[in-house]
């Protein structure tokens, strides 16, 4: 597939006419990462705009203790990094793909080159920039007055509406997630993480394999957090 075909399936660049997305197919390069490849490193100097072509990437950022914080989740169609566009900042945080990830990018200088000669895609990543801001205010959420029963049937119940497919009353999540990266994502422990996990299954909430997640039961779910 040509590189102007799959940029029309990124959100920021569907509406560019023929003569628009030649420009930017001129600055764009396509990459794969390997399932467990890190893309790039929190810190280190910014080089380029991903866009997920296809894939999943976790972005997780990383304390002076060595433990991991999954910052949030990236599909078909997102944009990373999301900040620091006209300065010198350094990658926000580690992105890491979680299955074979194919990527279209863009240097940064090209890129902000980009933002000041197009207008519609200035806007396009204002509207980015905001919908990402609104989605860590949801994800912070359920971390202020909600004990861990809360947090992890919170962040699933966001993994079910982002990430998953519905078939008649279940949900299913293909989205590989160790035990441990639900406790990074929850602020909580591995051991944690599989006791409550295995009382979501023995009480026919969720179900688990090897690609994925199941909620039997969103519902049951969503008042098994409240509790």
């Amino acid at each position: 597939m040509r590189n102007g075909d799959c940029l029309q399936q990124v959100p920021l660049f569907r509406d560019l006419n023929r003569q628009e997305l030649a420009r930017v197919e001129e600055i764009t390069m396509h990459r794969l990462f390997r399932k467990k490849t890190t893309i790039f490193m929190e810190g280190s100097e910014k080089e380029a705009v991903f866009f997920i072509q296809d894939g999943l990437v976790k972005a997780y950022k990383t304390d002076e203790e060595g433990h991991e914080q999954i910052v949030s989740l990236l599909q078909t169609g997102d944009m990373f990094p999301h900040t620091g566009f006209f300065t010198q900042t350094p990658y926000p945080a580690t992105t890491e793909a979680l299955v074979d990830t194919h990527v279209l990018t863009i240097p940064v200088h090209a890129f902000e080159q980009l933002i000041l000669s197009m207008p519609s895609i200035a806007i396009k990543v204002i509207d980015v920039m905001g919908a990402k801001i609104r989605e860590l205010q949801q994800k912070l959420q359920p971390f202020t007055g909600h004990d861990v029963h809360g947090r992890i049937a919170f962040f699933l119940l966001q993994l079910a509406d982002k990430h998953g497919e519905v078939n008649d009353s279940r949900v299913y999540i293909e989205l590989p997630m160790t035990h441990q990266e639900l406790a990074n994502a929850i602020g909580s422990s591995r051991e944690t993480v599989n006791r409550l996990v295995n009382q979501l299954k023995k009480q026919r909430i969720l179900d688990t394999h090897r690609s994925g997640i199941i909620i039997l039961d969103k519902d049951a779910l969503k008042r098994w957090g409240e509790q």
